[in-house]
């Protein structure tokens, strides 16, 4: 399947979508204590999501062919959860870390981000895994330029992981994004240099490493979506969503709270 390129008006509505995505991050952000359950923060999400903002929560019904329709609104992974933790009634405990994914449907196009939150103290070990997936993830969006190819993208992100001694997922990946919540190109977090496609001004895809602090194996959960380390070790991942721009890269899911690009 060939890779759309965005018109104008694609990439100005995936402006607006990808922001509003990201400002729901930051509105939930306050909430994520010890004690609140993850289905709590689906809800004050999703309310926030229709009733503010007047977007659609995409992930809500979402289901692909072959899987049963997703249940929520936001996915809320936790520890050794790699993605798509479906959010329940278990309260939130000191010292655990949690991975939370938007996207929003706004005026037809989606923005989708993923920030990693942590409950209370957690431990130095979690915080270096959630720094150095977040480092991951920028140094794949520094290679984003018309004429790189994706595998640039994939090498660096694998070398920053495993230098520091961690693993990555490699069954999961990032996606081109538009009016399709998924569509082509795949975005490995692994690869070779100079390999995969070539990028063009007008693409836009995410870039959402999966790092774990062991092994990269992993299983899905009876329910058919939540992902696990399969050795039960940390697991950490932090998006965005990046438009290849004529000399560069725009990342579009920016906000006023969004953590700031780290300084290598």
């Amino acid at each position: 399947m060939p890779v759309t390129i965005k018109t104008a008006e694609d990439i100005e509505k995936m402006r607006i979508a990808g922001r509003l995505a990201a400002e729901v991050l930051d509105f939930i952000a306050p909430h994520v204590k010890p004690g609140v359950t993850t289905e709590e923060l689906d809800r004050l999400c999703h309310d926030y999501m229709v009733n503010t903002q007047g977007t659609i929560p995409a992930p809500l019904n979402y289901a692909p062919e072959g899987m049963t329709p997703y249940p929520k609104s936001i996915c809320t992974s936790i520890n050794h959860v790699i993605c798509h933790g479906i959010p329940n009634d278990k309260p939130l405990k000191n010292g655990e870390v949690l991975n939370i994914d938007i996207t929003v449907i706004k005026d037809g196009y989606h923005g989708d981000t993923s920030r990693m939150f942590y409950v209370g103290e957690v431990s130095p070990q979690a915080r270096r895994l959630s720094k150095i997936t977040y480092e991951c993830m920028w140094l794949g969006i520094e290679k984003v330029r018309p004429g790189a190819h994706l595998g640039d993208i994939g090498s660096v992100i694998q070398r920053h992981a495993e230098s520091s001694g961690y693993s990555v997922v490699q069954e999961f990946c990032g996606h081109g994004i538009g009016k399709k919540f998924h569509e082509e190109p795949q975005v490995l977090h692994y690869g070779r240099p100079g390999t995969g496609i070539v990028l063009a001004p007008g693409m836009i895809f995410t870039i959402e490493p999966m790092i774990n602090q062991g092994k990269r194996h992993l299983r899905v959960l009876a329910d058919g979506w939540t992902v696990v380390t399969k050795d039960r070790s940390l697991s950490a991942q932090w998006e965005h969503t990046v438009l290849v721009t004529e000399t560069g890269y725009e990342v579009l899911t920016l906000s006023d709270g969004a953590p700031p690009k780290p300084v290598f």
